[in-house]
C-alpha cells in the first residue's frame, strides 16, 4: 500500500475545512426556524472565514505543486570507456560521471564526441550507436544546450535510441568542437537551474580536456610525418 505524503494532507487541510465549515454552515440556517440579529452575522463571519480557508487551500495546491513522480529506467547498470583514450582522460570522464549520477537526477549518460562515442555510464540501453538525430544535430551545428523536460511529450524523442526507453527528461549539452554531453532523468522536470549551470560547467571541463586530448594527437601526427625515421 502506498504511503501518504504528509505535505499533501496538509495541502488538502485548509480546503476540507473550509468546505466542512461551509456545509455546517447551511444546514444550521436551514434546519432553525428563526435566526436573531447575531446569529445572522454570526453566519456571515462564518461563511468568510469558510471562504478564506478554501481559498488559501486552492492557493496551496498551486503554489506547491506535488514533485514529479520517478521512475526506475529500464536497462542494465553498467560503464564503458572507449579502450582507446588516454588514462588521464578515462580518470577526468569517470570523475565526471560519478559527480552527476550521484548529485542529480541523472540515471543514464553518454558522452559523444567527433561521431564516436567515448563513455556510456549509469543506466544502459540495449543499443550502445549515437545516430545523431535533428535534436542531437542542431546541439552540435548550435552549440546551445537542449533541454527536453518531459521526454514523452516531443515526437523526437524517437532519436534516443541509445536511452533507456522510458527515459523521463534529457539534457544535451554541447562539449567544445563536435562534442555533445548526453543525460537522462528518471523524473519529468526534474533539473533545477542550478544542475543546468553545473551540468555546463562540468561539460566544459570536459571539452576542454578532450580537445587537448586531439591537439595533441594532431601535433604527434604533424611532428612525425616532418621527421619520418630513417629505415634500416
Amino acid at each position: 500500500m502506498a504511503k501518504s505524503d504528509p505535505n499533501q494532507v496538509l495541502r488538502q487541510l485548509p480546503l476540507v475545512t473550509g468546505g466542512l465549515g461551509g456545509t455546517l454552515l447551511l444546514l444550521n440556517r436551514v434546519l432553525t426556524p428563526g435566526l436573531t440579529e447575531s446569529q445572522a452575522r454570526s453566519d456571515v463571519m462564518g461563511v468568510i472565514l469558510s471562504a478564506l480557508l478554501i481559498l488559501t487551500g486552492l492557493l496551496w495546491q498551486r503554489v506547491q505543486p506535488v514533485s514529479p513522480e520517478a521512475v526506475v529506467l529500464t536497462g542494465e547498470e553498467g560503464f564503458e570507456l572507449d579502450e582507446a583514450l588516454p588514462e588521464f582522460t578515462k580518470t577526468e570522464l569517470a570523475w565526471a560521471s560519478h559527480l552527476l549520477l550521484t548529485n542529480t537526477v541523472t540515471r543514464s549518460m553518454v558522452v559523444y564526441k567527433q561521431g564516436q562515442v567515448l563513455m556510456r555510464r549509469g543506466v544502459l540501453a540495449p543499443t550502445a550507436e549515437v545516430t545523431p538525430g535533428p535534436i542531437l544535430k542542431r546541439v552540435l551545428e548550435t552549440g546551445k544546450a537542449v533541454y527536453l523536460v518531459n521526454l514523452k511529450i516531443y515526437p523526437g524523442r524517437v532519436e534516443f535510441t541509445y536511452l533507456p526507453e522510458n527515459t523521463q527528461g534529457v539534457i544535451c549539452q554541447p562539449m567544445g568542437a563536435e562534442g555533445v554531453l548526453i543525460l537522462a532523468a528518471n523524473a519529468p522536470r526534474s533539473y533545477t537551474k542550478q544542475d543546468e549551470a553545473w551540468i555546463e560547467g562540468i561539460a566544459d571541463k570536459l571539452s576542454h580536456t578532450l580537445d587537448g586530448q586531439c591537439d595533441d594527437s594532431a601535433a604527434a601526427t604533424i611532428q612525425s610525418t616532418a621527421n619520418p625515421k630513417s629505415p634500416i
